[in-house]
């Protein structure tokens, strides 16, 4: 074995060998895999090979769509077939729920570039007859593009493409240890000898949390065990196929909780497990004695989806079982994989947590293997990263969601929506009180975070629907009491970072677009990619000369931190430390916010004593120690108050005795889009710059470098991008939500980034990403909601307060 490499992959499975792939693709043939046994002895070789395209994000979406892409061209190039095979996949709406998201998805497919079309129930059967006609099928969708593969002969196929261009594949070699280097390389000790590299790659399935240990992680996925069964032959597939027709597409029913495709003429048959028949496999470490095996086959797990399938699709049950596979592979808490930097180390990366290697081996491949060599992925990769989950995620709570996910994988998905499983978890101080008031939560960085709020605790049932619910009225009267009032919203799980030093301030400098503030004031500024992509956005309140305070959002915490402490100068002329935990927020906004606030607090809150945008410290109630900035994210005059945390329940009982009425993350939402404010991993993306995200104000590009300039100056030379713009749309019964395709004259031209609806204005508002010769105010566009054209308004600046005098006041 060669004793260096630019890169080195450990794990020869689909995943393994589409990176190997990847990187020869954009250049790489310094590069080699290291497999304990053979190619494809993983999970690859009992995958069921399923290409899937079916997803609500505009990314991931793409991301799906490349994986199959990347397989036509392996096959292409090989010259022989992969058994890649795109026979479409129909799926079958057999309740209201279901069809209200097939109908919502339509638009975000179409703006995705993603091929499919939604189907009667007449043509559901045209198009599947072997499915039993009911009554009760309000519907179908067709995705033309979907299909399946070979696991093990794409694997070996783009492991030989990689090989003939220069890459090398070791097996039977098991990677043993990692140790950083003090030059910056990665050593591996495997039993066939050792080998340095400049960057690692983990991509080893369902040995990753054990494997991942080695270097002091604890990853958030678990593998599962999953099985499907092939039928014996059926006559009439035997006799389409002699009469030259194609197959029939994937069929999925969530009637009986499977798919169901075709298999060299019988019929594969693949449920998905309920949360409570769902086995785990391999929690702490995979038994020694497993290899390319198989588990024992467990008919008693999958019953149920059984007997409902035959019932559905007769011939299912006119034919012999001919073989089960049953076998494991992983799973992560929101089924996405663990795709990017590894945090807290250098060059290291991950492809781990996959639920479904062969779904999405190529696209990670792809792109890991740009973000490696060329700095950035070429597609914002947040819904994948790694760093997305805290510190919070265990190995019980990883192990409970996972079960919870995977349990319903089959029923409808409404963004939104909240699982209770391994909650509540973390929680501050002012839980109790805000439950009593009838609290409905959600979850951001694994803390509680209030929702809406229902009458009473009896009554604070979460609901989830693409139609109104009753929490309609209730979020109305929070927006409406805190517009023309006041009202608090604990955010407690905000991230909060100190950074100080004699070099702090010329660091921040360098790495922020926006100009760092005046000491006693605060700015909002963004961290920004080399491609001018927005990294982060902070609020960056300046203590002292060389001393400052940044917030961010509950889901940064573990990013940012990394983002920031591996670009720290190695001198030690800057610290930074994490004071998340030690902090708490509630935000309190409204016009008769001041008069409240004022008699809590020795502070002079007056205008011109504490103007807009600036910050000081002193005391609130008894809280010592306390952070008053004046700002508000729903757009009204407001103070966010930082404190200790264990301040945390006196000053929200300090609120509620004030007769101040607490609001949630729903109301919130609506007030910051009647404001057109823009929100992170939405307007604020990585594959976004300031200027198309319209927030050019927060940049500075005169007598400073900053990272990301050079991508801005060569933007603004240019002139051509699209631009965000703010849209008044008509409100029927759905609104408008995220990723829906944006048109104009009959074409697509943009699409939604985030919306809703306005519960003051009572209009649904979006954002949407289209050219610039279509910004200005008035011009009409049409978004595709709920399958229906609705035709919009580009608004000047904002529906709410446009000139922001509120804030002010």
């Amino acid at each position: 074995m060669q004793s260096h490499a630019k890169v080195v992959v450990v794990g020869g499975g689909c995943v393994g060998a589409s990176i190997l792939y990847g990187l020869t693709e954009h250049g790489c043939t310094d590069a080699v895999m290291l497999e304990r046994t053979q190619l494809t002895a993983g999970s690859t070789w009992h995958a069921a090979g399923l290409l899937v395209t079916f997803v609500r994000s505009h990314n991931v979406s793409k991301m799906t769509l490349e994986t199959i892409r990347i397989y036509t061209e392996v096959e292409k190039k090989l010259g022989m077939s992969v058994g890649l095979k795109k026979v479409g996949q129909l799926r079958v709406a057999n309740t209201p729920e279901r069809w209200d998201e097939f109908q919502s998805y339509l638009s975000v497919a179409e703006a995705a570039g993603v091929p499919c079309k939604l189907l009667t129930p007449e043509e559901v059967a045209e198009v599947h007859p072997l499915l039993n006609q009911s009554d009760s099928i309000q519907g179908g969708i067709l995705h033309t593009e979907d299909g399946y593969v070979n696991p093990a002969d794409i694997t070996q196929a783009m492991a030989k493409l990689a090989r003939d261009a220069g890459a090398k594949v070791y097996q039977n070699t098991e990677a043993q240890s990692y140790e950083k280097l003090e030059n910056g390389l990665w050593k591996v000790v495997t039993n066939q000898g050792e080998i340095t590299c400049e960057h690692l790659i983990f991509a080893t399935g369902n040995y990753a949390r054990e494997n991942a240990r080695r270097v002091g992680m604890d990853l958030p996925c678990i593998p599962i065990v999953h099985q499907y069964w092939t039928t014996e032959t059926v006559p009439h597939l035997i006799d389409r196929k002699q009469q030259g027709l194609p197959e029939y597409p994937i069929l999925r029913d969530e009637d009986y909780g499977a798919y169901l495709r075709e298999d060299t003429g019988g019929l594969q048959f693949g449920p998905y497990e309920f949360e409570k028949d769902l086995k785990l496999f391999a929690v702490d470490r995979v038994p020694p004695e497993f290899g390319a095996d198989l588990l024992p086959e467990d008919f008693d797990a999958v019953e149920t989806q059984w007997e409902r399938a035959i019932e559905r699709v007769p011939v299912l049950g006119e034919v012999g079982i001919k073989a089960n596979t049953r076998g494991p592979f992983q799973m992560t808490p929101d089924e996405l994989p663990l795709a990017g930097p590894a945090p807290g180390h250098e060059n290291l990366w991950l492809a781990e947590g996959m639920p479904g290697g062969i779904l999405w081996g190529g696209t990670v491949g792809n792109q890991l293997a740009q973000w490696i060599l060329n700095g950035q992925p070429g597609i914002d990769m947040s819904e994948l990263d790694p760093r997305r989950f805290g510190d919070y995620a265990s190995k019980r709570w990883t192990m409970d969601k996972v079960r919870e996910t995977w349990g319903n994988h089959m029923h409808a998905h409404i963004p939104g929506e909240d699982f209770p499983s391994a909650r509540p978890m973390r929680t501050v101080g002012s839980y109790d009180l805000l439950t009593a008031k009838g609290a409905v939560w959600t979850t951001y960085n694994g803390y509680e975070f209030p929702k809406w709020f229902a009458p009473s605790p009896e009554d604070a049932i979460p609901v989830h629907s693409f139609r109104q619910t009753h929490a309609w009225d209730h979020v109305t009267d929070e927006v409406k009491t805190t517009r023309e009032q006041a009202g608090f919203i604990e955010m407690s799980p905000m991230t909060k970072f100190m950074v100080r030093g004699p070099g702090a301030a010329a660091w921040l400098d360098g790495l922020m677009a926006n100009k760092l503030p005046k000491v006693g004031r605060m700015t909002l500024s963004l961290m920004l990619n080399d491609r001018g992509g927005m990294d982060a956005e902070y609020t960056i309140v300046r203590d002292a000369e060389d001393t400052f305070y940044l917030v961010s959002t509950p889901n940064g915490q573990v990013y940012n931190w990394d983002e920031l402490t591996k670009r720290l100068p190695k001198d030690g002329s800057v610290v930074i430390e994490d004071v998340s935990e030690q902090y708490g927020v509630v935000a309190l906004a409204g016009p008769q916010s001041r008069d409240i606030l004022q008699p809590l607090t020795d502070n002079d809150l007056s205008n011109e004593a504490f103007p807009w945008l600036t910050a000081q410290i002193g005391e609130v109630g008894y809280a010592k120690g306390v952070r008053l900035l004046r700002v508000s994210y729903t757009g009204e005059l407001g103070w966010e108050i930082h404190h200790p945390v264990n301040y945390n329940r006196h000053i929200v009982d300090l609120l509620l005795k004030a007769g101040v009425r607490p609001f949630g993350a729903s109301a919130l939402e609506s007030m910051r889009l009647e404001k057109s404010y823009r929100a992170i991993n939405r307007e604020i993306c990585k594959d976004m710059t300031p200027f198309e995200a319209g927030l050019d104000r927060f940049v500075a590009l005169n007598d400073r470098d900053f990272i990301g300039k050079d991508a801005l100056l060569r933007q603004k030379k240019d002139g051509r991008y699209k631009t965000l713009v703010t849209l008044k749309l008509p409100f029927r019964e759905t609104s408008v939500i995220a990723h829906e395709a944006v048109y104009h004259n009959g074409q697509i031209v943009g699409r939604v980034t985030s919306g809703g609806f306005s519960y003051f204005c009572q209009h649904d508002i979006a954002m949407a990403l289209v050219p610039s010769e279509l910004t200005a105010p008035g011009t009409t566009l049409q978004v595709k909601i709920h399958n229906e054209l609705r035709e919009g308004e580009v608004i000047d600046t904002c529906a709410y307060d446009p000139d922001n005098l509120r804030p002010r006041a």
